[in-house]
């Protein structure tokens, strides 16, 4: 092979793989860039979502005031889940879809967030290991709490006077997204004795919907999600239960955000950000304005005590 035909090859061999890989956006990338990629989860009222054409929600307000706070322009990434958190991690954090081809760059390397949000931030899960032993979630670096997040029920107060105990839904249909741990729970849970009351929907707003026709006397889903969901509605007559859920497991939960593993100067720099809003009150300022309870994440409460 003459040297010609040989550069020839290895140019091209070098195309290729850099078409394969996910865009790197180390801290000074994104700060001379003059602009940060910040991902959310499509069509998540009320954290992400599209409202008047424009990108909406509690994790949209974070974003823009993390951009504001670095002085760059704030560019939505938005994410379709997959079938669990470690796919979304790795399809836009660390390396990219493979069907996702960037627009921006003349390599055609792959998008992914600079910074994804609604991440839980749990020790556990972050040095989870799979079956062989190796770690899931070596590529990302899971930082930055801003939310602690728990389950909720809301009821139909025509159909109950009231919700102390999930006991009742051996009697009362209740609605629950598919897949989600409250259906697991309430399929399961004593014996599986609420297993035929249960419902399933695509999402928690659907499931309201069913209530709302008299499908299902009742909605679990995240605190927020009904928040949401309640005050778009009749408010004399959905109320919020005040049970537990006995041998639930987790029932609140810190969100934090994630980076690439190699990029942990930039979450330093958004870590930082995130965590003076939540100290000087910003952040429950941006849930109030969507009128949602919040609170503080454990890690900051833990931190206190």
């Amino acid at each position: 092979m003459n040297k010609k035909l040989l550069l020839s090859t290895i140019l091209i061999t070098c195309a290729s793989l850099l078409s394969s890989l996910a865009q790197a956006r180390y801290y000074d990338d994104v700060i001379d860039s003059g602009y940060i990629r910040i991902g959310f989860y499509r069509d998540f009222p009320p954290y992400s979502f599209m409202q008047d054409g424009k990108p909406a929600g509690i994790d949209v307000e974070v974003g823009k005031a993390i951009a504001k706070s670095l002085g760059l322009e704030f560019r939505p990434h938005w994410i379709t889940p997959d079938e669990n958190l470690e796919d979304d991690l790795r399809n836009n954090v660390w390396k990219g879809h493979y069907l996702d081809k960037g627009e921006d760059n003349q390599l055609n390397l792959k998008k992914i967030a600079d910074v994804m949000l609604r991440v839980p931030y749990d020790r556990d899960y972050s040095y989870k290991i799979d079956g062989y032993g190796l770690a899931l979630n070596d590529m990302v670096v899971m930082f930055g709490p801003y939310h602690q997040e728990s389950w909720q029920v809301a009821y139909d107060s025509t159909k109950l006077d009231h919700v102390s105990t999930v006991a009742v839904f051996q009697y009362h249909p209740i609605g629950v997204e598919i897949d989600s741990l409250p259906a697991i729970y309430l399929t399961s849970a004593f014996g599986g004795r609420m297993r035929d009351k249960t419902h399933h929907y695509m999402n928690a707003g659907l499931a309201f919907k069913g209530m709302e026709a008299e499908e299902v006397d009742a909605v679990m889903a995240m605190r927020s999600e009904i928040d949401w969901l309640i005050q778009k509605s009749d408010q004399n007559r959905y109320k919020l239960g005040v049970n537990g859920y006995p041998n639930m497991g987790k029932q609140k939960w810190d969100i934090g955000m994630a980076v690439k593993h190699t990029y942990r100067q930039l979450g330093y720099a958004v870590g930082d950000i995130v965590e003076k809003m939540v100290a000087d009150g910003q952040m429950e300022q941006i849930f109030n304005s969507y009128g949602l309870r919040y609170d503080k994440p454990a890690f900051y409460q833990d931190v206190k005590q």
